[in-house]
Parts: C-alpha cells; structure tokens; sequence
C-alpha cells in the first residue's frame, strides 16, 4: 500500500531491513515469511534468496532513505511485520528505538505507528482466513 511510493534504492533497502527485523528475534516464521512476499508483490521486485543476517548493517542501511516520508513509510510498514506473529519481542523493539532516534522520531508517534501496524496486521490474518475458507 505505502511501499510503492519508496523509491528504488529504497524499496531494495527496505527488503534488507525487513529481512533482517524478521530474524532479529531468533523466530523466523511463515507469517513473516508472507509478509515479506506481499512487500516484494508491492514494490514489484523479488525476494532475495537468502539473507546474512551478521553481514547487515543498520547504519548503512538507514542512511538511504533520504526524506522524511520514506523514513515514515518504512516505520509504519516493519510494524506490520512485527505485529504478525502476535509478539512484540524485545530485540524489535530495541531496533525500532534504534529506527526512531536515527530518523530523530517522537516516540509518541512510534505508538501510533505500532498501533496501526497491530490492526493491518490483525486484518492480514482475518483477510487470509476469508480467502483460505472451505465454501
């Protein structure tokens, strides 16, 4: 929904970090997993085959979003990633301040960035049970 208005070099940095918030609890699942398909469905590039997660690097990755509105599309859309497992672990929140203080961020409006991400990714999951119902 939002992805498509990141640019390339974006949209290619955001896999990474997608990638990356996805590992960062030691729990890499299927939910994660279709999250990360439907991003590279959105931004019309494909997944990458396999990720190192010790070759990452934040900083690195961070520095190429470039306007504040690129910095607000990633932030809104990894809480839909973290929210889709039902489990906010503490390694993801340690990188979302991590995101926050970087892209100088209020942590109010974090909140309500969490708060969205919980509710669209609450609505994947009813959506994926509509479609997957035996008629």
């Amino acid at each position: 929904m939002l992805l498509m208005q990141l640019e390339a070099r974006e949209k290619f940095s955001f896999l990474q970090l997608a990638h990356y918030l996805a590992r960062i609890d030691k729990s890499y699942g299927k939910r994660e997993e279709d999250i990360i398909l439907t991003y590279c469905t959105e931004m019309g590039i494909e997944n990458i085959d396999s990720f190192d997660f010790d070759a990452f690097c934040l900083e690195e990755n961070l520095n190429n979003y470039k306007t504040t509105r690129s910095q607000r599309i990633i932030l809104l859309e990894l809480m839909i990633l973290i929210h889709i497992d039902n489990n906010f672990h503490l390694n993801e929140k340690d990188l979302i301040k991590k995101i926050t203080e970087k892209f100088g961020f209020d942590l109010k409006d974090v909140d309500d960035y969490s708060q969205w991400g919980k509710s669209v990714a609450m609505l994947y999951q009813v959506a994926n049970i509509f479609i997957n119902e035996e008629s």
